[in-house]
C-alpha cells in the first residue's frame, strides 16, 4: 500500500531536519492517512483519505458515518 490519499492524491513529501547547528539530514513527510468507510448506492466503500479530506468532506456536508447512512 502506498502512503497515498485515494481522493486527492496527497502523498509522502521529501525534506530535511534541521538541527540546532543547522546541520541538515533527510527527512520524509507522511501524510496522515485513516481509513473510512461509507454508503454508496447501498454498498459499502472503504477509502483511505488524508485527514485534511475527511475534514473538506465533513464540511461540504458529503461526508456522513456508514452506521447513519444505512439507518
Amino acid at each position: 500500500m502506498a502512503a497515498r490519499c485515494e481522493l486527492t492524491g496527497k502523498g509522502k513529501q521529501y525534506g530535511h531536519n534541521v538541527s540546532f547547528s543547522l546541520r541538515r539530514t533527510k527527512r520524509v513527510f507522511k501524510p496522515n492517512l485513516q481509513k473510512k468507510t461509507f454508503v454508496v448506492d447501498g454498498q459499502k466503500v472503504t477509502m483511505t483519505l488524508s485527514t485534511q479530506a475527511i475534514r473538506t468532506l465533513k464540511k461540504k456536508g458529503l461526508l456522513q458515518p456508514a452506521v447513519k447512512a444505512a439507518k
